[in-house]
């Protein structure tokens, strides 16, 4: 039967938790004396409890990768667009994971590297120009090899995307199925 990415990760939790109330359970009973009576002995004994806990916990753990592994294969074929740009579920989760923090800090920095040389240029007197700017230059001119107006359109833009790339997201985790 097939649920939404929504229902499925939230089975997940579930899993998890069940998971470890199982090996809590299962502790409990891991041995006793022998002069003790067997407190599970109307359950088939100690041992057959924790062999059954046992498999319980392989089969909640084997349902726990089919629910990722379809998960995964819903987004590796859905696809999003975003500002314009379209990437699967995959992708846009993996460049927001380990692209988009590293994209915002260098854009950040380079804009403080110009403000900071636009700062220097004003107490020392010098003048601020563009690399594209063809007017003639001074020894002492500071030459600004980024357009400004630029980076600050991709700042923006990264935040647009981020922004919406959450709606996005939630918007397919509960609409899109997978069959697990």
């Amino acid at each position: 039967m097939p649920i939404t990415i929504t229902e499925a990760l939230a089975e997940l939790k579930t899993i998890q938790k069940r998971i470890e109330k199982k090996r809590e359970y299962a502790k409990v009973f891991i041995g006793r004396q022998e002069g003790l009576k067997d407190p599970l002995e109307k359950d088939g004994g100690s041992a057959e409890v924790i062999r059954r806990e046992r498999q319980a916990i392989v089969d909640l753990e084997t349902r726990h990768v089919a629910i990722r592994t379809a998960i995964q294969k819903a987004n590796q074929a859905t696809p999003i667009t975003v500002e314009g740009i379209t990437k699967t579920i995959a992708e846009w989760l993996t460049w927001r994971k380990e692209i988009a923090g590293g994209t915002q800090a260098f854009i950040s920095q380079m804009r403080q590297a110009v403000q900071h040389l636009r700062t220097q240029a004003q107490q020392k007197g010098w003048n601020l120009v563009a690399v594209t700017t063809d007017a003639e230059r001074k020894p002492t001119d500071i030459v600004i090899n980024v357009d400004e107006a630029a980076l600050a359109k991709e700042a923006e833009q990264i935040e647009m995307i981020l922004g919406t790339l959450d709606g996005q997201l939630s918007l397919k985790n509960a609409t899109v199925t997978v069959e697990v």
